[in-house]
């Protein structure tokens, strides 16, 4: 018999809820909704952001990030993986506060529709289907929640910092609910020259979820190191990264170099921004995916895509994220004591009695 994704779905999500009656452990894949990632710019390019990333994104990406904006940002972003099965979903603000504060709250959701129940409809006793078995299929929805709550700061040493409270809501139709606390901290460093340095730890304490079936998971910590450079380059700017995620649960198959229990998988990208109005980028990301993407800023508002290439395609799909990001960068809203650069202007012309000869 072939299965469709979604019943493959439905099965994966009823055995997660029948093996919650275990007692407390680590769940290799208890966190995995929140690497995702979000905004089709990092996305774009791979995924790199842990030093580069300087806009509302940063909640998510590296908290520290959050300092470098001067006025209230505001993102969205859709994504539909798996044949538009899974849909993932994310919107985020962050406002500056004071000459060098900044705060900031994420929302992500990802959620699966329409799962088919078919327990009812197999017969045991006979191995098949019962008779009518449509009509004792039900359905149900599963989501995962994620809160970030984010604070930063910018130093007069070229360093920001900045943390985040996480908080997890998770759902499995009537079988099974949860709810989870973490933090995440990250700092940026400006080293000079183009160059940035960053850090990001996330689930630092060791992320708690606790399932109303009794079960308890724990979400191991994941480091994000990075490193960007960015150089004025043909009426633009070119930026270049390269990041490292390193986990801590033993992921041997799916990481690119494993030691022990530490895995560490890799990602490098690039973008090209015209007078920062469209950009084109590309990248590989942490399961060696080629992605792609590009952005257009009209106005106060960007709009980017990304895109993600699986190599089973009629399978799973490719991936195709969208966000939407809006800069309210007006005088009333401008961080206390910053000031714009000049805007710049063609030098006047001479007129026509200046060029003739006396």
């Amino acid at each position: 018999m072939r299965w469709s994704v979604k019943q493959v779905c439905c099965c994966v999500l009823l055995v997660l809820s029948a093996n919650a009656a275990a007692q407390t452990g680590v769940g290799k894949y208890a966190g995995e909704f929140l690497a995702l990632g979000v905004g089709a710019r990092a996305l774009g390019m791979g995924g790199v952001a842990a030093a580069l990333v300087g806009d509302v994104t940063a909640g998510y990406w590296n908290p520290a990030g959050l300092a470098k904006i001067n006025y209230p940002q505001i993102a969205a972003m859709h994504a539909q993986s798996f044949g538009n099965i899974v849909n993932y979903n994310y919107a985020a603000v962050a406002v500056p506060f004071d000459e060098n504060k900044s705060f900031g709250l994420s929302v992500i959701r990802l959620g699966v529709s329409d799962i088919p129940d078919t327990r009812a409809a197999w017969d045991d006793s006979r191995n098949r289907p019962v008779d009518n078995a449509e009509n004792f299929i039900t359905r149900f929805g599963a989501a995962d929640w994620a809160f970030l709550l984010s604070a930063a700061v910018q130093t007069p040493y070229r360093l920001t910092y900045g943390a985040n409270a996480k908080f997890i809501l998770r759902n499995i139709g009537s079988f099974a609910n949860a709810w989870g606390v973490g933090i995440d901290i990250g700092g940026i460093y400006d080293i000079g020259s183009g160059f940035t340095v960053g850090a990001s730890l996330q689930d630092i304490t060791t992320t708690f979820i606790s399932w109303n079936t009794g079960r308890n998971e724990l979400i191991a910590p994941t480091a994000k190191l990075g490193a960007g450079y960015g150089v004025d380059v043909l009426y633009g700017k070119l930026t270049l990264g390269v990041d490292t995620d390193i986990r801590f649960e033993g992921r041997r198959s799916t990481a690119t170099l494993a030691l022990g229990g530490m895995s560490f998988n890799f990602r490098g990208g690039a973008e090209y921004s015209y007078k920062n109005i469209v950009a084109i980028r590309g990248g590989f990301d942490d399961i060696g995916r080629l992605t792609l993407g590009a952005g257009l800023r009209l106005s106060k508002i960007n709009i980017d895509y990304s895109f993600a290439r699986f190599d089973a395609e009629d399978q799973l799909g490719n991936s195709h994220r969208i966000s939407l990001q809006l800069e309210l960068d007006q005088e009333a809203f401008r961080r206390k004591g910053y000031t714009p650069p000049p805007e710049e202007t063609p030098p006047p012309e001479k007129s026509a009695e200046g060029n003739q000869e006396n």
